[in-house]
């Protein structure tokens, strides 16, 4: 490689969008292994990551952390007034967010759980206004990957999963797209290759009768309107 060659895993790696004002953390991750201690760490410290799911390329903090969650708006130039969604590792920690799980949620949980699907619900008392904008409902997903689940369950925190994308544009499926798009701005990138779905989440409200799909996406709304009938 010529001295002015650079690899992707280069840690001074140079973003398209922009020079490098640090360097770039990027780990390759594999599905049978832990999160890595730095990158659970960096979550607990307020850090943000970049991570592979079963979807797209999220963009994640402590979701109890509102400076880090403020920092995820201005990474995606992302307006206040859109919520953002949250990953959980398992069944069990959606009581720390939701207020409550009616049954048609629990129908659609027990069919695409863990999986891409997303569930608005009611929020509960400990989920930041931030992350909802302020609103009374909060955006939930156990995703199908055991990178992510892992980073939760190690850090004891939700974290937020929006796409790992400035607002408005595709959603990455690759780590190089991540470091392409927004480069330093974020402080990690896991690289667990190209994401198995390739497309969003479906977003069903399940706070309305009946529930009614937000966005369609990785699940398709044919098999929602079965799933609850």
């Amino acid at each position: 490689m010529s001295p002015t060659a650079r690899s992707y895993y280069d840690l001074s790696f140079q973003p398209a969008v922009r020079p490098a004002l640090r360097p770039l953390q990027i780990i390759r991750v594999t599905e049978d292994l832990e999160a890595p201690r730095r990158a659970v760490r960096l979550v607990l410290e307020g850090g943000l990551l970049a991570y592979p799911t079963d979807t797209v390329y999220g963009i994640g903090c402590n979701a109890h952390d509102n400076a880090a969650v403020l920092r995820v708006y201005a990474v995606k130039a992302r307006p206040r007034s859109d919520p953002l969604p949250l990953l959980i590792a398992d069944r069990e920690q959606l009581a720390e967010l939701a207020e409550e799980v009616p049954e048609v949620a629990e129908r659609l949980i027990s069919r695409f759980w863990p999986g891409a699907l997303t569930l608005i619900l009611r929020k509960g008392r400990g989920v930041s206004p931030l992350v909802t904008a302020g609103g009374d409902r909060v955006a939930v997903r156990l995703p199908d990957h055991p990178l992510p689940r892992s980073l939760i369950r190690r850090a004891g925190v939700p974290i937020v999963g929006t796409s790992a994308n400035l607002h408005g544009s595709v959603s990455p499926t690759t780590a190089q797209h991540v470091a392409f798009e927004l480069g330093d701005r974020v402080d990690m990138i896991l690289d667990g290759g190209r994401t198995r779905h390739g497309r969003e989440s479906t977003v069903v409200d399940a706070t309305t009768d009946p529930p009614r799909v937000v966005r369609s996406g990785a699940v398709p709304p044919a098999a929602i309107e079965e799933a609850l009938r």
